[in-house]
């Protein structure tokens, strides 16, 4: 009996060697939790935070040494439908004009034409009822992002976007997230350039800083379940029956094992920052998105950006969608191509002149066509253009990302000057034009429309001092990754979920077709975070 004793522990720890073995035959430590959640940036967090309300502990893996991925640099823009802030702006014949052009159209399909009908019936009652402030709805969200994708988003993925964001964004100030406290509406709700319509919800701090500064708190706050791992980087899944049951890593103390009890989520973010990947996948487009500008081109995003959790998803299985769907945006720092500096405050505000100071294009329009418009001008270069309206307290209104008007002057990367004419000189375009350009700016927003078609304004521009800042075209977003189902659930190449694998954010294709409406990123990635992170913990 004793030497059988013997024999059965040592085949235990036999056994127990093994399932710690590294495939190069090194030992690997091993942590449990109920969920493992891979990325912490916008996604990474709100599924963490939803898997720890679920009942579950949750570990919390980051490759970088730092938290944040692409959510901390992005332009903070939240689209979703909010009727408290939107009664307060103003609804023109131009915003009505814009919703009777997708209304009347010839559908699609018949998800587009459900759509149609039902946005036609809500605005019928909004203006029976004759309510204040701008139309809106989820469906009239999900039809200008249903059409902004060519059609080629999935439509149950975009129905569970659009509809669920509103109720993640109470979910998230709920759980401390604070918004813009601006008594302005038209600060605290606004259009993000390519979002097509006022319904972006401005955080109080700037850039990204503001979703990760919840998400960081909470797992403060919950540190008894909720373990942060930094420079940890996943290398594979971990398929045990055909249920992913874990990931193998590699940190600072090591190869490492991280086993889930119930599931793991994958949030990495995309490929923008890794150029092979991205030329490769561009050049499989038929015919291809972008040409050879994409690959000189720098990106919005990370370093971290480099698709690692797309081909780990791919080696046990999964479906890869839309991978040749890259977006570009024409608002690029012309140094390092990141959306710092850039000095609008909000699409009805500013206009682009290219280097001969004329206007080019609908600056309120999708993504890719401002791209593409930008391309076509002498060096892909522009400059954006608005005055003391956007910044009536120079030295402490702020951009998007937290600097000041004032500070973008002294250091260079913005231009002031008292006349049209004096701003021309500074940024060495004709004068004569930039002045044609600010007529004509101005004219459109009397007439609401303009020889480009554009149909979001506000105010004039013509109020001293004026401003320009210099822009090129910046990658920004890949739209492509793994294939999920409304549940967060990460599909095979059958369209079958595979067991315990979840995945939200950027790391997920096929919500936003061939482009992503700005504003729609942030609303993805923690809407589908939260319910990954529920799901998973709900365990098998």
């Amino acid at each position: 009996m004793k030497r059988f004793w013997w024999i059965a522990l040592a085949f235990v720890m036999i056994v127990s060697i093994v399932a710690c073995a590294t495939p190069g035959g090194g030992r690997a430590r091993t942590e449990t939790a109920d969920v493992i959640v891979i990325g912490a940036g916008g996604a990474g967090f709100a599924a963490s935070m939803a898997a720890h309300q679920g009942g579950a502990t949750v570990i919390l893996l980051e490759k970088l040494n730092a938290v944040g991925g692409s959510t901390q640099l992005s332009g903070q823009a939240f689209n979703s439908v909010n009727p408290e802030l939107q009664s307060q702006l103003t609804m023109t014949p131009a915003h009505r004009a814009n919703i009777m052009a997708l209304v009347d159209k010839t559908p699609q399909d018949n998800f587009e034409r459900e759509l149609q009908q039902t946005v036609r019936r809500q605005l019928e009652e909004f203006t029976a009822a004759n309510r204040p402030g701008l139309f809106d709805s989820v469906e009239w969200h999900a039809l200008q992002t249903y059409n902004g994708g060519d059609y080629l988003g999935n439509t149950e993925m975009v129905r569970t976007l659009t509809a669920n964001a509103p109720a993640t964004r109470d979910w998230m100030t709920a759980n401390g997230m604070q918004w813009s406290a601006s008594s302005n509406p038209n600060v605290r709700i606004f259009t993000v350039p390519g979002g097509l319509w006022q319904r972006a919800n401005r955080p109080e701090m700037p850039l990204g800083t503001g979703f990760i500064d919840m998400g960081m708190k909470y797992v403060h706050a919950n540190s008894d379940r909720i373990t942060l791992h930094l420079e940890t980087e996943a290398t594979e899944f971990i398929v045990e029956n055909g249920r992913v049951t874990g990931v193998r890593a590699r940190g600072p103390g090591g190869d490492r094992i991280f086993m889930a009890n119930r599931g793991v989520v994958l949030a990495t973010g995309g490929f923008s920052a890794n150029v092979e990947m991205r030329q490769r996948y561009n050049d499989m487009g038929n015919p291809p998105l972008w040409g050879p500008g994409l690959r000189n081109a720098q990106t919005t995003n990370p370093p971290g950006s480099t698709g690692d959790g797309i081909l780990m998803a791919e080696k046990i299985g999964a479906n890869i969608v839309g991978m040749e769907w890259i977006q570009m945006l024409p608002l690029g720092d012309p140094r390092n191509g990141s959306l710092s500096g850039n000095i609008e405050k909000g699409v009805e505000d500013r206009f682009f002149v290219n280097k001969d100071g004329d206007r080019f294009m609908d600056e309120g329009g999708r993504r890719d066509y401002m791209t593409n418009a930008l391309l076509d001008q002498r060096d892909a270069f522009m400059w954006i253009i608005c005055d003391a309206q956007s910044y009536p307290d120079p030295a402490n209104d702020s951009n998007n990302f937290g600097e000041t008007i004032v500070q973008l002057v002294a250091a260079g990367r913005a231009f002031q000057a008292d006349t049209v004419e004096e701003l021309a000189r500074l940024i060495d375009v004709p004068p004569a034009n930039l002045r044609r350009a600010v007529d004509e700016f101005n004219a459109g927003v009397a007439a609401g429309t303009d020889r480009f078609g554009r149909t979001l304004w506000r105010i004039r521009i013509d109020r001293p001092p004026f401003y320009a800042g210099a822009r090129v075209p910046t990658v920004h977003h890949t739209m492509g990754g793994v294939q999920t189902n409304p549940g967060a659930q990460v599909l095979n190449r059958a369209g079958q979920a595979i067991p315990g694998l979840f995945a939200a954010g950027e790391v997920t294709g096929g919500i936003h077709g061939t482009n992503r409406l700005g504003g729609n990123a942030l609303a993805d990635i923690h809407t589908f975070g939260r319910i990954a992170g529920t799901n998973a913990a709900a365990g098998p």
